[in-house]
């Protein structure tokens, strides 16, 4: 696929959806306990049981001159990787995050923030480039602000999912002197933490222990938007129970994803989509018994 600018207003906040490539990830693990028949149609698989998946950045903007606020949320998946994992994920690099900035007039040093969900390997690899043999920050002038929790799992070594991580990405932001972790419960209010004027972090765990979502504009008048992360990957897992295998706590995703899937359907929020291939935005309703997106 081809990426082109789209960017659209929510409240003070100017959105525009980025591109950091596409790769593969086993689609029976994307689906969990969903039946094959019914997901192989909403998301086909390649001959290896692989689905296709986005890593898709937003960049956020709002104000001028110097008091210009530029925000990249989830960095993307990064081109440090060895040609054997790159096979392994079919990595496509076509375009980048560093690539579909600039088409946007923004070049890294431009950066004040980088906002993440959470630190898995897909989400946060783009903050850092090797120069030199040595890991440092791709934005060297952005504040790097993550959940606490996934801060913390990132130096716990000998967990169950440390496979998700790759603690030097973090550890080269943390040396740079850029690294802020927050804690940031979420409720049925928009409680959470403000990230920024009109952004709000609310983690609610389930997909990973810190697994968290980003609200724009939840507390003004107007147009609400939520980017989902891994709380909802992609605009086929709106129905509660499709729960990835790659999630840690089943029985919290569950009722996290119930109650916050079913107040974006009732206040027509705009959801935004890291992992969904063709859609990066759409609106959830509930016409019937079950939810349908609408793709914007």
């Amino acid at each position: 696929m081809t990426w082109t600018k789209q960017t659209f207003q929510v409240g003070e906040w100017r959105v525009t959806p980025l591109s950091d490539g596409f790769f593969r990830l086993d689609g029976g693990s994307m689906w969990g306990v969903v039946p094959a028949n019914l997901w192989r149609k909403l998301t086909p698989p390649a001959e290896d049981n692989t689905i296709q998946l986005a890593a898709r950045p937003f960049l956020l903007e709002r104000g001028e001159g110097a008091d210009r606020q530029v925000v990249v949320l989830e960095p993307g998946i990064g081109d440090r990787w060895e040609p054997k994992w790159k096979g392994i994920y079919h990595m496509v690099r076509d375009e980048t995050l560093v690539s579909t900035l600039a088409a946007c007039g923004i070049v890294p040093d431009q950066v004040t923030h980088v906002f993440a969900t959470h630190c898995h390997w897909d989400h946060i690899g783009a903050m850092v480039i090797e120069v030199d043999h040595e890991l440092v920050p791709q934005f060297p002038n952005a504040v790097h602000r993550f959940p606490s929790i996934e801060v913390e799992m990132v130096r716990r070594p000998g967990h169950a999912r440390k496979a998700s991580y790759r603690a030097e990405d973090l550890l080269a932001v943390e040396s740079a002197g850029l690294l802020e972790s927050f804690d940031a419960s979420a409720d049925d209010g928009v409680e959470g933490v403000e990230l920024l004027p009109g952004l709000r972090m609310h983690t609610i765990g389930g997909h990973s222990d810190g697994s968290s979502f980003l609200t724009v504009n939840a507390d003004g008048e107007g147009e609400t938007a939520a980017f989902w992360g891994d709380v909802i990957p992609t605009s086929h897992h709106i129905q509660p129970a499709f729960i990835m295998a790659y999630d840690i706590d089943v029985v919290r995703s569950f009722e996290q994803r119930s109650k916050w899937i079913a107040k974006a359907a009732e206040e027509g929020w705009l959801n935004l989509y890291y992992h969904d291939e063709h859609f990066h935005a759409g609106r959830i309703s509930k016409p019937e018994r079950r939810y349908v997106s609408t793709p914007i």
